[in-house]
């Protein structure tokens, strides 16, 4: 099968950072699906791994996270799917990834695509969609079409967690979301998503939220350059607020917390796929999500498809995910 891997960490503009590459097909066994992969979608999380995570001498490893695919085979546990099926998923950090012709992933983190959506619509959801959705309803336990009075604040609302976000805040609560957006493109994007207001996030958090009228949001959720934004976030959630965070960025003072007993939730969608007992909730959030996306309550957040799934285009989306100004989601389709 056809794989783009790579061998040593490289930035991005190098032409040797990714590499078009040849590897065995793969059997399925236990709870593994064997995925055809349709279409990808690149995250930070892909740019991180690329820059950081040196493979072992002699080893290659495949990137890629969000997928959209068919079922070729299963193991011999599966239950859920079978051949033909059409999938869509965000994978397992400790696993070979979506950048390959053939995947193996386990089936309880799997969602059946949208009807609706044709792969790369469907590959820049799963990510994003499973984070926003563990951190609104799992981690701030907010309940569905409840919030009312009560109000959201999203920190990187035009990004693919935002975008999400956004979305699921506004359609299944009655949160009153409020999201940043700091140039007049991604204002446009939040407020077409379902933000109630917005504000820039490049400005005082406190003289913005008085701008629009909003006092001691019960929660915050602080997805990008959380250190940088830590401090006014502590400032201006409320007593026994919870403030959201998906990224570690650098080091926190949580003391200021303390007098308003108020929490910090991080949130990690690969907990769940490293095998904890209710792993299966991601493939039924992910069956969620399709049944919302179909009755046209949910829509992608895709953008942009850059190429096809091969090494430049790769690197292309790469680059274009590391600029840090992408609205949405970027994917690639077919090899």
């Amino acid at each position: 099968m056809k794989i783009v891997g790579f061998r040593e960490l490289l930035p991005a503009t190098d032409p040797n950072a990714l590499l078009d590459l040849e590897a065995p097909d793969p059997a399925p066994a236990g709870h593994d699906i064997l995925v055809r992969v349709k279409a990808v979608s690149v995250n930070p999380v892909d740019t991180k791994l690329r820059s950081r995570a040196q493979p072992a001498p002699g080893q290659v490893r495949i990137l890629g996270f969000d997928a959209a695919g068919v079922v070729e085979a299963v193991g011999e546990a599966v239950t859920l799917f079978s051949p033909g099926d059409e999938v869509f998923y965000a994978g397992a950090i400790g696993r070979q990834g979506s950048n390959a012709e053939l995947q193996l992933v386990d089936e309880r983190i799997v969602g059946r695509k949208p009807k609706s959506l044709d792969y790369a619509q469907a590959a820049a959801m799963p990510l994003t969609f499973i984070t926003a959705w563990e951190l609104l309803f799992d981690r701030f336990g907010v309940a569905r079409d409840g919030g009312e009075g009560q109000t959201l604040v999203i920190i990187g609302g035009a990004g693919g967690v935002g975008s999400a976000l956004i979305q699921l805040a506004r359609q299944l609560t009655k949160l009153n979301v409020v999201a940043s957006a700091s140039r007049d493109e991604t204002r446009r994007w939040v407020e077409d998503l379902g933000a109630h207001q917005t504000f820039d996030h490049t400005k005082p958090l406190m003289e913005e939220l008085a701008r629009l009228g909003v006092e001691a949001p019960a929660y915050i959720a602080c997805l990008t350059h959380s250190a940088q934004h830590f401090p006014q976030v502590s400032e201006a959630i409320a007593l026994q607020g919870k403030i959201g965070i998906i990224e570690a960025d650098g080091d926190l003072d949580i003391r200021p917390l303390h007098h308003k007993a108020a929490s910090i939730h991080w949130e990690f969608m690969f907990a769940r796929p490293q095998g904890t007992p209710d792993m299966i909730e991601q493939h039924k959030l992910l069956n969620a999500v399709s049944e919302l996306v179909d009755q046209g309550t949910l829509r992608t957040t895709l953008t942009q498809v850059v190429g096809k799934i091969r090494a430049a285009d790769l690197l292309e989306a790469h680059r274009i995910v590391e600029s840090a100004r992408t609205i949405g989601k970027v994917a690639l389709e077919g090899f």
